[in-house]
């Protein structure tokens, strides 16, 4: 299965952009994979794979319950590894908390790990705003493999939800497509409804901090506009994603 969808590769379009382009540094092989968006180098350096999440694995959490797909998505990612030496290169912060790296790897000649993780479908594109480069072409990659129906676009558990389901998805990462109903600015924080009722339907908050980044927060301009937005569900007058940059959300039709 995993040869076949490496098979696939070869129908794909090409990358847009250049991760080797990054500063960066020299790598190393790897010597183990964690799970299909981390791994360790020859040198002892924890990766993260910045700018996809991959199927989640317990990984010891007491009460975790292995997300679909997530065997495989290690599986691959240690087929795409083997035999394979990579350097690191940054598009943004370099460390998260736990003092993993958070870095896009590619090879010598060009080939980029997260790139192939997103075209074979064992990832989703989950940037932040710390870390935003590449992000355009991870998406680009992403939608291919959606449209396709490779990998986790295949399960259920990973489909794109509309604003009416996600009542249930309470505390989950999740991808939605929708229409912006109305747009309204509440003491400096942009609200995008996706329904006549802000106190129980779906809603995107965008804080002042965050609307920085954004090229326009005029409420006007979002009203009537079909988005694609991702990130956690929260409970907050009804599910509530909070956008922190403007990658999270993509305007469908333009």
């Amino acid at each position: 299965m995993i040869a076949l969808m490496i098979g696939l590769l070869a129908a794909l379009p090409a990358l847009a952009g250049d991760p080797g382009d990054l500063p960066g540094r020299v790598g190393g092989a790897v010597t183990e994979v964690v799970d299909g968006d981390t791994l360790f180098l020859e040198d002892g350096t924890e990766v993260r794979l910045v700018g996809i999440q991959a199927p989640k694995l317990p990984l010891g959490r007491a009460g975790f319950r292995k997300w679909p797909l997530a065997d495989e998505a290690k599986a691959t990612l240690e087929s795409l590894v083997a035999g394979r030496r990579f350097d690191l290169h940054f598009g943004g912060r370099r460390l998260d908390r736990h003092g993993r790296s958070l870095a896009h790897m590619v090879t010598a000649d060009g080939f980029w790990l997260q790139g192939e993780m997103l075209r074979l479908g064992m990832a989703r594109v989950y940037s932040f705003p710390d870390n935003r480069a590449l992000v355009e072409e991870m998406l680009a990659l992403e939608q291919v493999a959606r449209q396709g129906r490779y990998g986790i676009w295949s399960h259920p558990f990973y489909a794109v939800r509309s604003p009416e389901e996600l009542g249930g998805n309470i505390g989950t990462f999740q991808i939605v497509k929708g229409m912006i109903a109305d747009a309204a600015r509440v003491r400096g924080t942009l609200y995008l409804n996706f329904g006549a009722d802000w106190r129980e339907d779906f809603t995107v908050a965008i804080d002042r901090s965050a609307g920085r980044l954004f090229p326009d927060t005029t409420p006007a301009i979002w009203r009537d506009r079909t988005i694609r937005v991702r990130g956690w569900v929260r409970s907050r007058n009804g599910p509530m994603i909070e956008a922190s940059h403007p990658e999270q959300i993509e305007i469908v039709g333009e």
